[in-house]
């Protein structure tokens, strides 16, 4: 990332250095150490400034985590369900049974890949319907057997094609916003990264909705905004502002629960800090929605998603 360039030179010399005094047998611990603050440092003034611009670019980061590596990192006896049991199984979501420190959950989350193939096996996390399908069998999977559900949100967007359309694209998601809003089990949803349009809408009624601090949310991506409003791809930069996509201005909008804290320099810095952050945070989200009875449940998720909106400073619900 372009913003991140003097911090890449920093680390640069600092490789250099541990090779070199490896290599000469050169105690250069001082002078290392010296790097790594001024690294920090410079960390910390870059991060504490970030435009929601920046946030787009940190929110893809290639090397940011998906939701296959929170899993591996924060659940125990994961069993992976396939298949929507209408037409086929979309590799775009995943979702099967775990435990999260002996709790059961129902785990649901969007997966990107890294490799070119991975990318197209999971069709860069854009799911078709029957990728919708599927987590609808499993919400109400977990809801027959009294689970609580957890749900991660990165994708850009549901798949735009043509066989998507054909197959009943909109339909799909909009029955998983209606069917979801009604499951009387707790459920938590947190946008690891992209949160696009009715893509993420799509596993995000629920309870409670966190979003990691370099995360973005949003109805449209800033360049599909410039395209439509200003016909100038140039104008992202200043749509990204306009549109609130940030953890921290949903936050004041009412439109999310809470903040998850990234480690310094972002999620692809740190994955081990990052995991204990997000466990730490839905568990204490499941602790308290478990106090709740069913029916206190569905007017929780009720009241939460009436009360997102303001215009001239009120609420729309009185």
């Amino acid at each position: 990332m372009e913003f991140e360039n003097e911090i890449i030179q920093i680390e640069g010399k600092i490789i250099e250095l541990r090779n070199f005094a490896e290599d000469k047998g050169i105690d250069l611990s001082n002078e290392i150490e010296r790097l790594n603050k001024e690294k920090d440092e410079k960390l910390k003034e870059i991060y504490g400034n970030l435009s929601s611009w920046n946030k787009v670019f940190i929110a893809r980061h290639p090397k940011r985590m998906y939701t296959l590596d929170y899993i591996e990192r924060i659940t125990t006896d994961f069993i992976e369900f396939h298949g929507d049991r209408l037409f086929a199984d979309d590799h775009a979501i995943i979702g099967g049974f775990c435990k999260i420190k002996g709790e059961k959950i129902m785990i649901i989350g969007h997966q990107k890949g890294r490799t070119t193939d991975e990318k197209l096996y999971r069709n860069f996390g854009m799911a078709n319907p029957e990728g919708y399908r599927k987590a609808l069998r499993l919400f109400k999977m977990a809801e027959r057997f009294n689970i609580p559900i957890l749900t991660f949100i990165d994708t850009p967007g549901a798949y735009p094609g043509i066989e998507a359309e054909e197959h009943g694209q909109g339909e799909a998601i909009a029955r998983n916003l209606m069917e979801t809003s009604g499951i009387k089990v707790p459920t938590v949803s947190v946008v690891i990264g992209e949160g696009g349009s009715g893509g993420a809408l799509g596993l995000g009624v629920t309870n409670r909705i966190f979003m990691l601090e370099n995360s973005i949310y949003s109805v449209i991506s800033p360049e599909g905004c410039a395209a439509i409003l200003y016909k100038d791809a140039s104008k992202a930069p200043e749509t990204a502002e306009n549109l609130k996509i940030s953890a921290n201005h949903l936050l004041k909008l009412g439109v999310i629960d809470g903040i998850i804290k990234e480690p310094l320099g972002g999620v692809h810095r740190n994955y081990e800090e990052t995991a204990e952050n997000v466990q730490e945070t839905i568990l204490k989200a499941f602790e308290e929605l478990k106090k709740m009875t069913k029916e206190e449940i569905l007017a929780d998720r009720y009241a939460k998603f009436r009360n997102i909106g303001y215009f001239m400073g009120k609420s729309f619900v009185r």
